[in-house]
């Protein structure tokens, strides 16, 4: 069965870090790209972030950008999401998906959820002070 699973979210005061991991299990991320979603409560949820198969690419919704940062270790079959500078606007439920080999494109957009076919069940970030 493929899951992801992700960690690290938690109650983090504005201006503070955190760390977001997305472990798959199951299956192994070589030949995935990665999207990273928020849902804050009472909204849609949206495409926060993609990181391509390699890594070598990368893209940031204009809220996030210069204060995440989405890496991944295949190695470790897990992808990370860096979450600087937080702000209580940054707070929801995050979660990552996969998506099997997809185009050399996937990541000049952000994501959508339509194009994932793979879900964790998502981790609570909460930014308060």
């Amino acid at each position: 069965q493929l899951q992801l699973v992700e960690s690290g979210g938690g109650l983090v005061q504005p201006g503070g870090s955190l760390r977001l991991s997305c472990v798959a299990s199951g299956f192994t991320l070589d030949d995935y790209a990665i999207g990273w979603f928020r849902q804050a409560p009472g909204k849609e949820r949206e495409g926060v972030s993609c990181i391509s198969v390699t890594g070598i690419m990368s893209n940031y919704a204009d809220s996030v950008k210069g204060r995440f940062i989405a890496t991944r270790d295949n190695a470790k079959n897990t992808v990370y999401l860096e979450m600087n500078s937080l702000k209580s606007k940054d707070t929801g439920v995050y979660y990552c998906a996969a998506v099997w080999k997809p185009g050399m494109r996937i990541c000049l957009v952000l994501p959508t959820e339509d194009q994932y076919h793979v879900w964790g069940k998502g981790t609570q970030v909460t930014v308060s002070s």
